[in-house]
């Protein structure tokens, strides 16, 4: 297996800056997947691996040695200094994958869609996505105050979430809302009635908002439902992605009963 040493190798600069930067990421459509679960996920959901990079001295972990048997895609092994720069976690996950960003899919007027407005944490992000698969939602839609979904931490979190979700980035709100047949529900404070009174049944955009300022004036005013968690009086506001999974499984509830 070939090893690359160099930190100058046209490979490795386009790696490090595709680990780094989301304006690369945008101008290649691709990104590195981390870690062994993420590249499994990927090719169990039938995605193409361009490359798969392992770092040297971890080619006979039993997972890895397993990946690496199944021929998946072209293999290289690099310096653990080099991957180490690539990778930017505390401990080595031992292998990377570099995998093309999938074409954006064409929004959906129908279905159930959950809608990030300004969700800046990438740990958020992803982990909101995971949520979202598990319960079912058809399309996901973040505006362009959204962390990268497509980065490598938004990546981590995600667990495999991406494989599964179509996803829309940098979405134009006003069409897509008027476009959308369904019922939009906001999360909110402001005139809202409880989320256990709603019906969330049928064709639905569920929106929530940015960490400190929830959603904007102007996704609130096209709101059809206004949504609030009943809590205790004391606590001001639950963590977005908390928020998210009560909201996204209070539906699978509903459509259960």
């Amino acid at each position: 297996m070939e090893i690359i040493r160099s930190r100058q190798n046209p490979l490795i600069k386009q790696l490090i800056k595709l680990a780094e930067s989301r304006r690369e990421r945008q101008k290649q459509h691709q990104t590195v997947l981390i870690g062994t679960h993420l590249v499994e996920s990927a090719l169990h959901a039938g995605w193409a691996l361009e490359k798969l990079l392992v770092c040297e001295g971890e080619e006979q972990r039993d997972e890895i040695a397993t990946l690496l048997q199944s021929r998946a895609a072209p293999t290289l092994m690099l310096e653990r200094a080099l991957f180490a720069e690539i990778e930017q976690t505390p401990s080595t996950t031992g292998l990377l994958a570099l995998v093309a960003i999938p074409v954006t899919p064409a929004i959906s007027r129908k279905g159930f869609c959950l809608l990030l407005e300004g969700v800046q944490d990438p740990g958020n992000v992803g982990s909101i996505l995971r949520t979202a698969a598990a319960a079912g939602v058809d399309q996901v839609w973040l505006t362009s105050g959204c962390a990268d979904v497509w980065s490598p931490k938004v990546l981590r979190a995600g667990m495999g979430a991406h494989f599964l979700l179509p996803l829309i980035e940098h979405i134009n709100l006003q069409d897509a809302l008027a476009e959308f047949s369904g019922n939009i529900a906001v999360t909110t404070l402001e005139a809202a009635n409880s989320l256990y009174a709603a019906d969330l049944r049928g064709d639905l955009v569920l929106a929530l908002g940015s960490e400190g300022g929830g959603v904007s004036d102007s996704l609130l005013h096209q709101a059809t439902q206004r949504l609030q968690i009943p809590m205790r009086q004391e606590v001001e506001s639950l963590n977005v992605a908390a928020a998210a999974a009560i909201c996204l499984f209070e539906r699978v509830r509903q459509l259960q009963a």
